[in-house]
């Protein structure tokens, strides 16, 4: 029987030796990523299941990065949980809090490999569906469930085809696509799907892992993308460890089949208060803005950074603006600093900060105020999503992020590029 990546990803991690969609199989788990979540709620789960063991402490990521530094006494203390949990169970992959935020880390770190299946206690874990693996996110309960033994069971997905054609015209970025996608399908129109993308070549792997990381806004399980140069050159430079590339049957049967040619892609932007809520550009240019915010596990890589700085070089941040940059990972900081990315954002009067979560989740680093309005790279817009529930925000692309920063309203990257 003919298969899509999903199905065959799945039949391999089954002890099957066939299925099909709407099956419930239970699965092998190659790699389990964890964060704050671990001190929040995994650890009193864990507790009540009565169990002192982990199966596999070196199938295990653990990573501080949503309230990084914590800037509160109970983010303090979630922190004491979530380490000492890790060292109780011994974890070998104990990442702490300096590497930058999870969904950047882990893969840079050569974890994410075509032919895995990954789970992560973070709805937006379907990121690492850039490299060719199945990766999603689950709830404290199955994390600990995964912590004991090693398995979690799964629906055999339905799959629908996501064909690329053309290439991305100057000023179009893969968030543009993504949220075109999104708009097109809603936000429930692919509830437990898995998105195959194909025709992916013209695409970076920082553009990948944006489209995979938003995937679950349309209700997604998986995001996953089809294996290229591009990719198998990433993962030799960051991995020695073996892989197994996963190609779909050409007699794969899809559920649906769209088809995009990126050249007809526009800017994108989401308005209040949803990811599918997505509008092209024109139709709302002009509204004004008091903060623009560039990082999260969606758009804070370096090809992100690059576009900003690209814009932004010899201008300023219009001054009734806040322009706040956050580097996905110590890696990309570290690169953009070398490059002299940072001293552009700077003296253009944008605020860089650490790596962390901080901004796109309210937490700190950039809290919305009472009404404020913010165009921002991350995934959600839900209300109260970065601060007061009067405050709005628009999901947009780093090249329109950055440009709306420098004019102090919603503005169209083409004009600046």
């Amino acid at each position: 029987m003919s298969k899509t990546v999903a199905e065959k990803i799945l039949l391999e991690h089954s002890d099957l030796k066939e299925i099909s969609p709407g099956q419930f199989v239970e699965c092998d788990i190659d790699l389990i990523m964890v964060h704050e979540q671990l001190g929040g709620r995994i650890h009193k789960e864990y507790e009540k299941l009565g169990i002192d063991y982990v199966w596999n402490p070196n199938k295990i990521f653990f990573i501080l990065d949503h309230w990084v530094p914590a800037p509160t006494i109970s983010a303090a203390q979630m922190h004491q949980d979530c380490r000492a949990f890790a060292e109780k169970y011994n974890f070998i992959h104990n990442i702490g809090m300096d590497k930058g935020i999870c969904h950047q880390v882990l893969p840079e770190m050569g974890f994410s490999r075509p032919g895995m299946l990954i789970v992560g206690s973070d709805s937006h874990t379907t990121t690492y569906g850039a490299f060719n693996c199945l990766s999603t996110g689950i709830g404290a309960t199955d994390v600990s469930v995964v912590f004991a033994t090693g398995k979690l069971w799964f629906k055999v997905p339905e799959s629908f085809k996501i064909n690329f054609v053309g290439e991305l015209n100057k000023g179009i970025m893969s968030k543009d696509i993504i949220l075109k996608i999104i708009g097109d399908i809603t936000t429930k129109g692919a509830i437990y799907k898995s998105l195959e993308f194909h025709g992916i070549e013209s695409l970076s792997i920082d553009g990948r892992m944006t489209i995979s990381n938003m995937v679950v806004e349309a209700g997604a399980k998986f995001g996953v993308f089809l294996s290229d140069n591009k990719l198998e050159n990433w993962i030799q430079k960051r991995s020695k460890e073996e892989y197994n590339v996963i190609h779909p049957d050409k007699e794969a049967i899809y559920e649906k089949t769209l088809e995009y040619n990126l050249s007809e892609i526009s800017p994108m932007v989401a308005k209040p208060s949803s990811p599918g809520n997505a509008d092209e550009i024109e139709n709302v240019e002009g509204i004004e803005i008091d903060q623009a915010f560039l990082g999260s596990c969606t758009n804070g890589r370096i090809e992100d950074l690059r576009i900003a700085a690209k814009i932004l070089k010899g201008k300023s941040i219009n001054p009734k603006t806040r322009f706040i940059i956050t580097p996905a990972s110590k890696e990309v900081y570290i690169t953009a600093m070398k490059e002299g990315l940072l001293d552009i954002f700077i003296n253009a009067g944008a605020v860089v900060t650490h790596s962390t979560c901080g901004a796109c989740i309210g937490g700190h680093m950039g809290v919305l105020g009472e009404g404020e309005v913010c165009i921002s790279s991350t995934n959600r817009n839900f209300v109260g999503r970065m601060g007061a529930a009067s405050s709005q925000v628009y999901l947009a692309s780093p090249a329109t992020v950055t440009a709306s920063a420098i004019y102090g309203k919603i503005t169209d990257p083409r004009e600046v590029l």
